[in-house]
């Protein structure tokens, strides 16, 4: 799925011809019912004071809007400049994940004479967060220690599949009467029902991930409600989902590998070698250890793709991620991987909620293999190229296998009547890969697509990239987009890999320090796993 900078110009446009046309649940009609008005109420924070909260009312099947309702939350940090340029939708992607601080984050991240002309928006989608009812279908569900996800035996691979099921009933039996609506048609029709009850004809958004899917279905299914549309690190909606899950096993495998390389540069520090092939071997067998005695009695098998996974999506965490398993190959010494697990990968309530609502979506959105044979015969293939995620990946998405609701089918979001929309993707981007950019920017016609070259973050816009920040602010102040010939519109550089911590507090500026720290603080909102 990735592509080198040698194709940038010149790749062959990819178009959507598997997908259908609109589902019959995908009607853009929606009540045209007013909508009360958001009663914004203060409640900012130290980083964000000027945040404002409120809520909004939408029916739970918009098939009958009279009837049974339910509460977004909604966030707000107003406009303060004369020209307004009307609110700005900001979602982090999951799907599950909350958007409430995410509109602080961009407020403050955007360059201040931009950001003072929009009300930046964040919402907690349906079932999310502070919205209600929120999903929780299976409390602890990842408490540790799990077990192993490489079913090397029939033994580990029927507890696996003893859990998936497990979580599927447990959904089912929680939220019968709600499953059928948590989907992201709906999500995107409250979008819509957001814009409504801000008064506002129009809505400029911006989403990151699982968001940029969000912002193609919005774009297609109210295509005159799009003033300005944001695309960073974007689905590729040919792989609706399962697909999808499968390409970001070898893509994940691919960053993992970069973590070895990184490593092996940097062995004056972690004393684990120069080979990174040798070194990934000492992970695997790390991994092997675990699996029969867990560290601190939390950190197994399953535990430990958990925690480097996440290096996966964002480099930041690779110094931590290489002290840790440095101390525990060369010290013996467990305690700072226990700390990586509890500090990175450990799952709380908001994760249990987060993780419900992510298998709520896809396993409606679109339809799995309900015979398991095929999910062994496709994550095997998978795990004798790329093993890092394989199974791993395949256990997160496997109560799809036996979700209690029936599949939608994935929307056709190929779309001629959208003003100008703006797209971001690294090439070496593991949750999103490459190709997911340069399909959508050929399905979204007139979209340009604005390239990091070399760059493996998902998320990469706001996170200390300024020839990327450059691209977006111009794109926000007055909806110009760059212009090119081939495949991507604007090449970036890549942001620089970070170095180990005494070094780059020796080397670091004041300013590259803060470039760090946002990065930090956007990759804890996007969080993980899409």
């Amino acid at each position: 799925m990735r592509k080198s900078a040698a194709v940038l110009c010149g790749v062959t446009a990819v178009l959507a011809g598997t997908l259908t046309a609109l589902p019959a649940e995908a009607s853009p009609s929606v009540s045209t019912a007013p909508l009360a008005k958001v009663a914004w109420k203060k409640c900012g924070t130290e980083n964000y004071p000027t945040l404002q909260c409120g809520s909004v009312k939408v029916p739970l099947d918009y098939a009958k809007p009279q009837g049974r309702k339910i509460t977004l939350a909604v966030s707000r940090v107003p406009h303060t400049a004369k020209k307004y340029q009307g609110p700005l939708l900001v979602n982090p992607g999951g799907p599950g994940g909350s958007g409430l601080t995410l509109a602080g984050f961009v407020a403050s991240a955007l360059p201040k004479a931009v950001a003072a002309q929009y009300d930046v928006i964040g919402f907690d989608p349906r079932g999310v967060g502070k919205s209600k009812p929120a999903l929780d279908c299976k409390p602890g569900y990842f408490n540790p220690v799990r077990p192993a996800s490489v079913p090397s035996t029939p033994a580990i691979e029927k507890a696996n599949l003893d859990r998936a099921k497990s979580f599927a009933a447990a959904c089912g039996h929680k939220y019968a009467d709600l499953l059928p609506y948590i989907n992201t048609i709906n999500a995107v029709k409250d979008m819509d029902s957001i814009r409504k009850s801000l008064g506002a004809k129009k809505i400029n958004y911006f989403g990151y991930s699982y968001g940029t899917y969000l912002g193609q279905v919005y774009g297609k299914l109210f295509p005159t409600h799009v003033r300005r549309l944001v695309l960073d690190s974007i689905v590729d909606p040919d792989g609706v989902w399962y697909d999808a899950n499968i390409s970001q096993d070898y893509a994940f495998d691919a960053r993992q590998k970069a973590l070895m390389a990184w490593i092996a540069k940097y062995d004056s520090t972690y004393k684990l070698g120069t080979d990174p092939a040798a070194i990934e071997a000492k992970w695997y067998a790390m991994q092997a250890e675990l699996a029969k005695k867990p560290a601190g009695g939390k950190v197994g098998a399953a535990e430990l793709e958990d925690t480097f996974i996440p290096g996966g999506y964002y480099n930041g965490y690779w110094p931590d991620l290489a002290k840790a398993f440095a101390a525990y190959v060369n010290d013996k010494n467990a305690a700072p991987l226990v700390e990586a697990y509890e500090n990175i990968a450990a799952i709380d309530a908001s994760g249990d909620n987060g993780y419900s609502i992510y298998t709520a979506v896809q396993c409606r959105d679109a339809s799995w293999p309900r015979d398991w044979r095929q999910w062994q015969k496709d994550n095997w293939a998978v795990y004798e190229k790329a093993p890092f995620m394989a199974w791993s990946n395949a256990w997160y998405n496997a109560p799809c296998a036996f979700w209690p609701t029936k599949s939608l089918k994935p929307v056709n979001v190929a779309n001629s009547k959208l003003p100008p929309a703006l797209l971001f993707q690294a090439t070496n981007d593991a949750a999103t890969p490459y190709q997911g950019g340069v399909t959508v920017h050929h399905l979204l016609k007139r979209s340009s697509l604005v390239v990091e070259q070399g760059g493996g973050n998902h998320g990469i816009t706001l996170s200390g990239n300024a020839c990327l920040d450059k691209y977006l602010a111009k794109y926000l102040t007055d909806g110009t987009v760059p212009r090119g010939h081939g495949t991507a519109d604007a090449v970036c550089k890549k942001t620089a890999d970070p170095t180990p911590p005494a070094a780059a507090k020796a080397a670091m500026s004041t300013q590259q320090s803060a470039t760090v720290s946002r990065g930090d603080t956007l990759h804890g909102l996007l969080g993980f796993r899409g």
